[in-house]
């Protein structure tokens, strides 16, 4: 029995050093990629902040979070929002060699007409790195 599992053991080992491995996967703060993009009537601009990424080649996956700028202009008639207002979104952010593809989620808090809702988005953006 003990020669059996030795030898499975072996076997295992030998597969896993002749496979060829180029993927990895790191934690990072920042990626060096900007990207602009569409999201609920309106348009954001972001960073890739702290996230989780696996690489593999020349392509990075990445989720994390997206400190942004979202571009939006306020319809209501009374008070209204700036044009201009930072968020914190989350998403995924595919880039292969120089540009990036990404899918961003940012919540709208309630108001006194609309529930709170999460919003999807898409955009492209340039690796820096």
């Amino acid at each position: 029995m003990k020669k059996q599992i030795g030898f499975i053991l072996l076997f295992v080992s030998i597969f896993n050093f002749a496979q060829e491995n180029n993927s990895k996967v790191n934690v990072s703060f920042f990626d060096g990629i900007a990207v602009a993009g569409y999201v609920d009537d309106g348009g954001f601009f972001n960073f890739t902040g702290p996230n989780v990424n696996l690489v593999h080649r020349n392509t990075k996956i990445m989720l994390g979070m997206l400190p942004s700028i979202r571009i939006k202009e306020d319809r209501s008639e009374t008070t209204k929002n700036s044009i201009l207002t930072p968020t914190l979104g989350m998403g995924i952010t595919v880039a292969y060699r120089k540009l990036a593809l990404q899918i961003p989620f940012y919540y709208n808090a309630k108001t006194a007409t609309e529930n709170g809702k999460w919003k999807m988005g898409i955009g492209l953006g340039y690796r820096f790195k």
